[in-house]
């Protein structure tokens, strides 16, 4: 399984930070990722474009689908095993 893992420029913050929380989660359950760094300040037209919003951080599968949940949430579905049955947002069309 590879995804990719939107989250923000600051590859250097830990802690309860929720970019942080979700590549964590990734590493310790060792899913193979590709960490995508976005923007941190200003617009976030491609995060809002994939998920509807502005927050990160987000995963892009395969299929160009998006899943996004609070971190917190997205973390607890990784340690459990369940990622891939994560509801999604499909694309949008090209």
């Amino acid at each position: 399984m590879a995804v990719k893992l939107h989250r923000c420029k600051n590859l250097w913050v830990k802690g309860p930070h929720p970019c942080w929380t979700v590549q964590k989660a990734l590493d310790d359950m060792e899913i193979e990722y590709e960490v995508v760094q976005e923007k941190w300040f200003g617009g976030r037209p491609s995060t809002v474009e994939a998920t509807g919003q502005a927050k990160f951080p987000w995963i892009e599968f395969d299929d160009g689908s998006i899943y996004r949940e609070e971190s917190k949430d997205m973390a607890a579905r990784i340690r459990a095993g369940t990622l891939m049955d994560a509801p999604r947002r499909e694309p949008s069309p090209a």
